[in-house]
Parts: structure tokens; C-alpha cells; sequence
């Protein structure tokens, strides 16, 4: 089946087919070949990108500047201090005018809607770095980290652990839907996802063989994971529950002891970063034999170079 994303945007991995999802891990696994050997390309040269950050990163800006700057094009980074972003002006200008002077908009910040609206006002690809919803580039970094490792994804066992409504957590549950893996969110009840969610990606699992399954019971839940993967307790403008989150997760933090629960000994450790050693994972654990977490770091830029030239080009 032939795929054509030019000018579609990114904003949420539902937007996309299981062929297409494929298709991305596949350009971004040349990409990565292509960084390995010194092959040297300029597929966005005389191109824009503008990088609209309302929360602060390490891995997105990094991977978005570079993936960018290294096939020839121009990356301007823009944080809510540097322009009006529906301050002053209504969202829908600034969206038309950065349309005008740029190919592409990343946008990372909170609400969804403020992704959506810019692409649907400024006419040109608008990618989702993060929202308060959805973390969708995390999740093609994710899924390549696991096929480089055991060379497949369809019927892998990815557990989550946590936080399971987070905006990382949603988009592995729709991921996995698309893609055909068997998903376990592990976490107490006051942090499931949402139900409408949860039916939706039941829905899709239906025409992709996926497992979507729901629990509170971590020994349960990680029995014979292929991958097991947390993420921060508090996300960013959560800081003021830490404290609660960290009486009400504990008993699902990452440790060797729960990693020997699968009873598999080529069980990987993945997180998105960044990490706080000792609150959802312990010290051995991201820094033991298991963890694939930089390699997933790295695999973020790839999976972002390969999401800009299918829908640039």
C-alpha cells in the first residue's frame, strides 16, 4: 500500500493507520543508518521550522533542531517569551502568519487544542511535541528502541507503570492499539485512563490483534513483558502533587525485583525522560544491563527527521 502524509500533520498517533505508523519507524531506521555511516543529506534545504515551546526539553528541542538543521534547513526556536501566543493575539493570527514564514510548526506546551488550532489556521504540518494529552514522537522513539531489540513489534508485551493517564501513557495505549502489541497500563485506580479512551483503542485492537488490558496489580501485569516502562510521578505543572503521587506510587516503582517478576531474563527497561532515580525507577535498574533508555533518547531525533521528510517532501 502506497503512503503519501505530505502536509499532514502530527498531533496524535489515532490521526494515523498502522501502514503509516509502519512506514514512519521504517524511514526513521534509514535515517539512523544513514547517520551511522557519515552519509551526509540536505533534504530540507531552503526549508523553515518553527519550534514553539511553551514547557521546556532536553530530547524534543534537541531532536527537532538537529534532525532539522542537519538535512539543511533553518530551525528557529520560539518559547512563549518570544512571541505572542495567544497573548495579546488571537492564536488563529499567529497561526496564519507562521504559516506564511515557515514549512513546519513543533509545538510542545499543554492544551491539544492550542496543536490543533495552529494547524488547522496556519496551512502547513504542525507536530506535536507534547501536550497535556498526547506524546506522540515519544512513542515512534519507543517503538523502534523495542524492534531494534527483539527485531519485531506485533504481539510484544509493553507494560506501563504508574501514572497510566499521563499524556506518554495515552500514547502507547493508542500506539500499541494501531500496532498490534499487547498493552498493560499498571496503576492505582485513581490514575487509569480515561474510559472513552480506553474503548477506543479496544475498537482499534479489534482489526489489529492488539491486547489492551487495565490493572492495579504489578506482579500480575508484568508477567512475561517484553518491556517494561515508567515515567515521571508528577508531570511538568504537577509539582504540587508529588507529594500524594509519590505515597500513591510507590508500590509501582520500576526495581529489579519487579523486573524479575516477568521471569525473562531479555525483559527491557524504557523511559521517556527525564528520570528521578529512586521515586518510579531505582539506580540499577536505568543504569543496569536491561535499560535501553538512551538508545530510546536517541532514536527520538530519528523518529522526528523521518516524521518531517514524510510529510515534507
Amino acid at each position: 500500500m502506497a503512503v503519501n502524509l505530505k502536509g499532514k500533520s502530527f498531533l496524535t498517533l489515532l490521526d494515523f493507520t498502522t501502514d503509516e505508523i509502519r512506514y514512519l519507524i521504517d524511514i526513521a531506521k534509514q535515517v539512523k543508518a544513514e547517520k551511522r555511516t557519515g552519509i551526509i543529506t540536505q533534504r530540507f534545504l531552503g526549508k523553515t521550522l518553527a519550534i514553539i515551546f511553551e514547557k521546556r526539553s532536553t530530547r524534543t528541542r534537541t531532536a527537532f533542531e538537529t534532525a532539522f538543521g542537519e538535512e539543511g534547513g533553518h530551525p528557529v526556536f520560539l518559547s512563549k517569551d518570544d512571541i505572542h501566543l495567544g497573548v495579546k493575539e488571537d492564536l488563529e493570527d499567529t497561526a496564519r502568519v507562521l504559516g506564511r514564514m515557515f514549512d513546519a510548526i513543533a509545538f510542545r506546551g499543554f492544551k491539544q487544542e492550542t496543536a490543533e488550532t495552529l494547524a488547522k489556521w496556519s496551512g502547513i504540518p504542525v507536530y506535536n511535541g507534547l501536550t497535556d494529552l498526547y506524546h506522540p514522537t515519544q512513542i515512534l522513539a519507543d517503538f523502534m528502541t523495542i524492534e531494534e531489540h527483539f527485531g519485531s513489534l506485533r504481539g510484544r508485551k509493553l507494560v506501563y507503570m504508574g501514572d497510566s493517564r499521563n499524556n506518554v501513557a495515552n500514547s502507547l495505549m493508542i500506539g500499541s492499539a494501531k500496532m498490534g502489541l499487547h498493552y498493560v497500563a499498571c496503576g492505582p485506580k485513581e490514575l487509569w485512563p480515561s474510559e472513552e479512551l480506553v474503548s477506543e483503542c479496544k475498537r482499534i485492537a479489534d482489526n489489529t490483534g492488539a491486547i489492551i488490558e487495565i490493572t492495579d496489580d504489578p506482579k500480575i501485569a508484568v508477567k512475561d513483558a517484553d518491556a517494561i516502562y515508567t515515567d515521571v510521578w508528577a508531570s511538568m505543572g504537577e509539582e504540587e502533587k508529588l507529594k500524594e503521587r509519590i505515597a500513591l506510587l510507590r508500590p509501582y516503582q520500576v526495581n529489579q525485583e519487579l523486573m524479575d517478576s516477568t521471569g525473562r531474563k531479555d525483559t527491557i527497561f524504557l523511559h521517556c525522560l527525564p528520570a528521578v532515580k529512586g521515586n518510579e525507577v531505582t539506580r540499577d535498574v536505568i543504569e543496569g544491563p536491561q535499560s535501553r533508555v538512551f538508545e530510546e533518547a536517541e532514536n527520538r531525533k530519528h523518529t522526528i527527521k523521518a516524521v518531517m521528510i514524510a510529510t515534507l517532501l
